[in-house]
């Protein structure tokens, strides 16, 4: 299994090529850059006309998501929100409109290229109430029960450390607080190469969880209440053109894909009752702020 170092490097390559192919070029989806490698079913028509022509183009472009977690949960005026992986700054723009001047949206991405491109079109979608963090999310540099809602946009799939990613997000949210994430999830028992094949299309980096996995971490992270609903179910024709020029025989393989890969919302709450009394939270792990 390749380190967690390893695939933060690879991670920030990828997206740092798409930050920089939509900050000079202005008129390029970023998720067609060769580079990426990653195909239109998964990262198109995810945001409506009125969200789209509230903020800057190029915060639409770089957009690698496969879901729209603002439409997941009902922010509210004055919540404290933040984004996990939050690359171009869209959902985080989105959300500090929803939360209004007395909340604070947050973006959380390690990638140079993308904080400098989001800062870029915060400026220019004039939002005051954001503000975009550089750091991973395996160790958010937020205190304990700083944050109403945790968001994030296809992100959580490309860490290799996903039950950290889970404890810091519950330990970010305040009691009470709610996660709420589009990411890319596995149904089912799907063989390794075959698996390895079309999650290298889904999600650029094969990582996706399987179903029952992902709820079995967050329930492991001290979540309740945890859902998995699937927006969009990807088919092996939507990955074809990708799959063969990696060799792949589609028609061979297509049995054992159909239906089995999706994009979903994932929900889940932190209890009104928990870390009630001092202490009770787990340590902050090094390099996290108090």
């Amino acid at each position: 299994m390749e380190s967690t170092a390893g695939v933060q490097e690879q991670v920030k390559a990828k997206y740092g090529s798409a930050a920089r192919a939509v900050a000079e070029s202005g008129n390029v989806q970023a998720c067609c850059d060769p580079g990426l490698r990653c195909c239109d079913p998964i990262t198109t028509d995810l945001y409506s006309a009125d969200q789209t022509g509230t903020i800057p183009e190029k915060a639409v472009r770089a957009s690698l998501g496969c879901g729209n977690p603002t439409a997941l949960i009902d922010l509210r005026p004055g919540e404290t929100v933040l984004d996990l992986g939050s690359g171009g700054g869209i959902d985080v723009l989105l959300s500090a409109r929803r939360v209004g001047p007395a909340g604070k949206a947050y973006g959380l991405d390690m990638t140079d290229d993308m904080l400098a491109l989001a800062r870029e079109n915060q400026k220019q979608a004039g939002v005051t109430n954001g503000e975009f963090l550089k750091g991973e999310i395996e160790n958010i540099p937020l205190p304990d029960n700083s944050v109403d809602v945790v968001i994030s946009n296809c992100v959580i799939n490309l860490s290799a450390d996903k039950d950290r990613v889970l404890r810091e997000a519950f330990r970010v949210l305040k009691p009470g607080g709610r996660f709420a994430v589009s990411d890319v999830v596995v149904r089912g028992t799907v063989p390794e190469d075959v698996r390895r094949s079309i999650l290298l299309w889904v999600g650029c980096i094969a990582g996706a969880l399987e179903e029952n996995e992902y709820i079995a971490k967050l329930t492991g992270a001290g979540f309740d209440a945890v859902s998995i609903e699937p927006t969009r179910v990807y088919n092996v024709e939507d990955a074809r053109r990708f799959l063969t020029e990696a060799g792949v025989d589609v028609d061979a393989i297509a049995p054992q894909v159909n239906d089995k890969f999706f994009s979903a919302f994932v929900r889940a709450n932190k209890s009104k009752f928990a870390c009630c009394q001092p202490g009770c939270c787990a340590p902050t792990p090094a390099g996290a702020k108090e």
